[in-house]
């Protein structure tokens, strides 16, 4: 009795782990999305002032990204280990590869964001003259909102088809999935909000998965 009820707690706790994985990432993602915004245009071929006038508040959003990128990690293990035996070998595949593409490439956007405004802050006005300024922020654009968006949507189509097999969400969450998967895929490069569409989403998830598994407890403990 005691080796089932530990097996059975052990169950329980990996779900919750998984939404506050995915809460946490999708707070952190959209908090340092939205100070980067507001801090400089969406134009990556703005003024090199935007950056500097407004330096402290890109590194924030920028050291918010790791930690994002942790608990995204977390969050992919875990549903791994939830979906279990009924997981599909090459939805899994496409699920883990998209998902570690897009934490690598929000990762080298930040890298390279980060440089610019360490370049920037130490008075260097080669960075500028020489064209590398202008560079370096097309660049870090392009495979922020660009290539990861678009690895974002290949991570919620698969997370989507695994869904609708395994039934760990409901129907319409991963209807869901594809309809906002497909707006990422097509649509990114004019749409400015877009890519806030992912963690939103993520958020979504994680809620559903924190609520359906603290139903069972409250329903004991009464």
């Amino acid at each position: 009795m005691n080796e089932e009820a530990a097996l059975i707690g052990q169950r329980m706790r990996t779900p919750r782990a998984a939404a506050v994985a995915g809460i946490v990432f999708s707070l952190l993602l959209i908090a340092s999305m939205l100070l980067i915004r507001i801090s400089i245009p969406a134009n990556p071929l703005g003024p090199a002032t935007d950056v500097m006038n407004h330096s402290k508040a890109i590194s924030l959003a920028l050291h918010l990204l790791p930690f994002a990128g942790i608990a995204f990690l977390w969050f992919i293990a875990v549903v791994r280990d939830r979906l279990g035996e009924l997981e599909d070998r090459f939805f899994a595949t496409v699920f883990l590869g998209s998902g570690l593409l897009f934490i690598a490439m929000v990762f080298t956007s930040a890298a390279i964001a980060g440089g610019i405004i360490i370049v920037l802050s130490s008075g260097s006005g080669n960075l500028i003259q020489s064209g590398t300024y202008a560079l370096g922020r097309v660049v870090s654009y392009q495979v922020m909102h660009v290539y990861a968006t678009k690895m974002a949507g290949v991570f919620m189509i698969s997370t989507s088809t695994l869904a609708l097999r395994t039934r760990i969400v409901p129907r319409w969450m991963a209807f869901l999935g594809y309809t906002l998967a497909l707006f990422l895929l097509l649509s990114v490069d004019s749409v400015e909000w877009a890519s806030v569409v992912f963690p939103l989403w993520v958020l979504l998830i994680s809620v559903h998965i924190l609520l359906a598994n603290l139903q069972p407890q409250l329903a004991s403990d009464l």
